[in-house]
């Protein structure tokens, strides 16, 4: 009888031992913290404005940067690349140490004031010159003939040595695929007496190449090519601001249609989920004043914005002189992910948290960088450092991802309570370091953002 009541006793203090531990792990005795969403504005990497590399000076907000290359400049002559001017120009090591990265879109015909050429001299020569110099509305230039089989070779070659040189360190995040047409715009002023884009069997033969140099690089078109709707290519609006030209792009982008460029019927695809795999870029127009884009239809530009789901944009961005409109602006651009519950939970022996993501922005993050948490001591020194297992892009505007981590150590609550911090970071494989600022409301220190951390 005895033993009897000694077992009834035991199990009896189990039961209350677990309810009290169970009272303490629901009642909200420091295991649950709940966040507010902040509207502060800041830059955040891979998204944002993207001023041109060469720029000596950029704002705290700048984390992606604009570089084009023409073929002149690449190639000057025949198979030797002119890498050491690139890079000093495009401040390369600069960008490199500053955790920066960039836009790059390659070109062959930048009209201007002067006559000139975009290609090398040894191309034209070897290439027949049977191209044609213009002088027009646009300006002064020679457009290359598309068509040209030995162009067409060539060119493969210079993208391959471009991805030899450039498509290693992730340096290039995005790719604007220019190459076709004045600025690479995929467009030429036939009017002027040009050689139309070529057909479609063609135009692939300089998009392919990239496929292979830059693997794992988000590519772009200016128009939604069915073979940019085949591989999951982003798009890019060179004439962001303008109401009419943005109203087409999205047209095209939403309904498909035809490319009068090639005189080719059912050119373009239906892409109008594109933006959930892969980003939304281009520019400002020039066709329309700063201060109307950003004073008098300030409200109509923040509209395009968002319904075009820009990530980024440049290099012709918002002027900083208009800084309510830049800041509107750049508010709603690209992802805004923060973290809106943080929940612990005992399983076993071991803590587990569940935290609740959630994206405000008009778009994903477009990378599955890696996120950790990090468990700190009072004294500021990580003693754990574990990932949380997601994938970034998946957390989608207005939608929300709940994931959870178990730690090694055990009862972090406690420890927490005694001082111990608790942050999470989403760490840049180029630079192997956090950067990525949440927009939620807590403190962000050394690129982490912290979920728990004892008053000072």
């Amino acid at each position: 009888m005895k033993k009897i009541l000694a077992a009834m006793l035991l199990t009896l203090l189990v039961i209350l031992a677990a309810g009290v531990g169970y009272r303490w792990w629901s009642s909200g005795n420091g295991n649950k913290k709940q966040f507010q969403k902040s509207q502060e504005i800041f830059g955040n990497p891979l998204m944002g404005y993207a001023p041109s590399a060469w720029y000596e000076k950029v704002s705290e907000d700048i984390s992606l940067l604009y570089m084009d290359i023409t073929w002149a400049e690449l190639e000057p002559e025949e198979g030797i690349y002119a890498w050491d001017s690139i890079e000093e120009e495009n401040q390369i090591n600069r960008w490199k140490k500053e955790g920066k990265h960039l836009i790059l879109r390659f070109v062959c015909d930048i009209p201007g004031d002067e006559k000139h050429m975009d290609i090398p001299r040894w191309l034209y020569e070897k290439t027949g010159e049977d191209g044609t110099w213009y002088d027009g509305e646009y300006g002064k230039g020679y457009s290359p003939d598309y068509n040209n089989k030995v162009f067409i070779e060539e060119h493969e070659k210079a993208i391959k040595a471009l991805g030899e040189h450039f498509g290693k360190d992730g340096l290039i995040s995005y790719i604007e695929l220019g190459s076709l047409g004045h600025w690479g715009e995929w467009h030429v002023n036939y009017s002027d007496g040009i050689t139309r884009i070529p057909e479609e069997a063609v135009r692939n033969q300089y998009i392919m190449p990239w496929l292979e140099a830059f693997p794992g690089v988000n590519m772009l078109m200016r128009r939604p090519f069915h073979i940019a709707e085949a591989y999951g290519m982003g798009l890019y609006n060179d004439m962001t601001g303008h109401k009419e030209s943005t109203e087409e792009w999205l047209t095209w982008i939403q309904e498909g249609g035809d490319y009068g460029q090639a005189e080719e019927k059912d050119a373009l695809g239906s892409m109008p989920d594109f933006w959930k795999t892969a980003p939304s870029g281009g520019e400002f127009t020039s066709s329309v004043s700063m201060e109307q884009m950003l004073v008098t239809d300030l409200e109509q530009t923040v509209e395009l914005v968002r319904k075009s789901h820009t990530t980024f944009l440049g290099p012709k961005y918002a002027d900083s002189q208009y800084k309510d409109g830049y800041d509107k602006v750049l508010l709603n651009m690209g992802y805004r992910l923060w973290i809106s519950e943080a929940a612990w939970k005992r399983e076993g022996q071991e803590d587990c948290l569940c935290l609740t993501w959630n994206n405000d922005g008009v778009a994903p993050f477009y990378k599955n960088w890696p996120v950790y948490l990090y468990l700190e001591d009072p004294s500021g020194n990580t003693v754990e450092k574990t990932e949380i297992n997601m994938l970034l892009s998946s957390v989608l505007p207005d939608t929300q991802l709940i994931t959870r981590t178990v730690f090694e150590t055990r009862d972090i609550p406690a420890l927490l309570k005694e001082g111990y911090a608790l942050s999470v970071g989403i760490e840049d494989p180029m630079t192997e370091k956090p950067g990525v600022r949440l927009a939620m409301e807590c403190a962000y220190q050394n690129g982490r953002n912290v979920l728990w951390q004892k008053e000072k």
